[in-house]
């Protein structure tokens, strides 16, 4: 399928060109032309969404849930230009980009499965007791209902489930808010054919054409805008620390603060007990090579460190990883930014004394090869340098003297998406310790796995602590999210006819 590329922005259902253009920067294919984001198109795109809501967040479940199932419909149709494009950009292989789609679609549908239901709603009712004594009980119900719109940031690592109608949007629309998304500019093409599917949509649904905009690219400014509009009621992000954490000090500067909702990386931290090492170290080494590298290692739940006891195992489990990682072929990283980033990160590891080279490797342009390092616990708990992410295929193996130094290590990790415990039978006791640190430091434990597969369900956590996220209490991925795009409203003594139709 064809596609032919208008670089525009979708704003309240007109497709809109600017003065300024920039370049995408792809991978291997054509270079593309597309328009520059402005203050004045998020103003005009932030004004159509708060008069879609009195439409839109007034809507039917049912009619919401054959939108969300719509915007599938329209991004399957379009499947093929898709994956062309996003290979493209990103450097992605096919089958990766095919999974991605049915992701993002299987998460729209999930989410109009989810709304039917109505559970989300949380209702509640305590009926009146005009006898109480003292005093009599009023008649109070209780729903959730949706808080205005939303703006969406689109990632760089996925082009599809985490960008234009990715999970933040998905979950937004389906509380009834409408959504404007901020493209990321290392996939403006992607994100035009899928904001084309959901415009689609939009028009076979007959809604509020401010219901969704997509503006790409732009300056700083065109973000601060964004975040800074007083109708925009809440903030989707998944990225950099550094972004992530300017742009939520944004949002608690202004006028009226709002929940910022920012995904912003993970070590996640892997701890491998001593008769689950005994019994298959040269297993879980080979295993978390894999993990490593699976996309270039652009994935915010990769497993970046693992922590293992000193010993015979230990050197088994190192042995095993480096052999797996030096078999691995270089990959193409999704920008050249991310790779000078990864390359970068690298030379930190390299300049620390305090860290043994176990696989060093040079790599080219937007071309990563995997690096492994090893340090110890004192070092990496004197050093925090050696807990920020890098992003990328690197890995670090921190080896601890006993049980009792991986819990106190356990303890000096920031906050994490993941952390994953390795153990057999024998070792349910140094678990059973374990666990109750792991807790507080990540929004996802795993036994005897790898974090990098997240589920889209509904017991999945996608969040952390600070800074794995800057909202402990939510997630960005499984049906929890929609929670995080509304608030709980009372209605007292209300007669029948006055009360939502969810309540009636």
């Amino acid at each position: 399928m064809d596609y032919e590329f208008h670089g525009k922005h979708l704003v309240a259902g007109e497709w809109i060109a600017t003065d300024q253009r920039f370049d995408n920067e792809p991978a291997h294919g054509p270079v593309r032309s597309f328009s520059v984001g402005t203050v004045e198109l998020v103003d005009r795109a932030c004004e159509a969404a708060e008069e879609a809501f009195w439409d839109y967040g007034y809507s039917s479940r049912e009619d919401r849930a054959r939108f969300l199932e719509n915007i599938a419909d329209k991004i399957e149709a379009r499947a093929q230009a898709i994956t062309q494009i996003g290979t493209q950009e990103t450097g992605l292989p096919e089958a990766r980009l095919n999974g991605e789609r049915g992701r993002t679609t299987g998460q729209l549908r999930l989410f109009a499965e989810h709304i039917r239901k109505g559970d989300y709603l949380d209702r509640r009712h305590d009926p009146a007791l005009p006898d109480r004594q003292p005093l009599p009980r009023p008649d109070i119900r209780l729903l959730e209902r949706p808080i205005g719109p939303v703006a969406v940031f689109g990632a760089s690592n996925f082009p599809l489930a985490f960008s234009t109608a990715g999970g933040d949007t998905a979950a937004a629309l389906a509380a009834g808010c409408p959504v404007v998304v901020k493209g990321h500019s290392a996939h403006p093409g992607t994100s035009e054919i899928v904001a084309e599917a959901i415009h689609a949509a939009i028009r076979a649904c007959n809604l509020h054409p401010g219901v969704f905009s997509l503006i790409q690219g732009g300056r700083r400014d065109v973000g601060t805008a964004l975040v800074q509009h007083p109708v925009i009621k809440a903030v989707g992000f998944t990225g950099s620390l550094a972004g992530g954490r300017a742009l939520f000090d944004l949002c608690a500067s202004r006028p009226e603060p709002i929940p910022f909702f920012g995904e912003l990386g993970s070590v996640n931290p892997m701890f491998l007990l001593p008769a689950a090492m005994a019994a298959r170290a040269e297993q879980i080494g080979t295993g978390w090579a894999g993990s490593l590298t699976m996309g270039a290692g652009q994935f915010c739940t990769n497993p970046g460190i693992a922590v293992v006891q000193d010993g015979p195992e230990a050197d088994r489990f190192t042995a095993a990883a480096r052999s797996a990682l030096e078999q691995a072929a270089p990959q193409t990283m999704l920008t050249a930014g991310i790779a000078r980033a990864y390359h970068e990160g690298k030379d930190r590891f390299d300049g620390r004394n305090a860290v043994k080279p176990v696989l060093t490797t040079d790599s080219d342009g937007r071309q990563a090869s995997p690096n492994l390092y090893e340090t110890t616990a004192d070092a990496y708990l004197q050093d925090h340098m050696l807990g920020e992410e890098v992003f990328g295929p690197l890995g670090l193996i921190v080896r601890v003297r006993d049980a009792e130094e991986m819990l106190r290590l356990a303890r000096g990790f920031d906050g994490q998406l993941t952390a994953t415990i390795h153990m057999d039978d024998a070792d349910l006791a140094a678990a059973q310790r374990l666990l109750p640190v792991l807790e507080r430091k990540a929004g996802r434990v795993l036994v005897n796995g790898f974090p990098t597969g997240v589920e889209v369900c509904d017991t999945m956590v996608h969040g952390g602590p600070y800074p794995a996220s800057t909202n402990f209490g939510a997630t960005s991925v499984g049906t929890l999210s929609i929670r995080r795009f509304l608030r709980p409203v009372s209605y007292q003594n209300f007669p029948e006819g006055l009360l939502p139709e969810d309540l009636r």
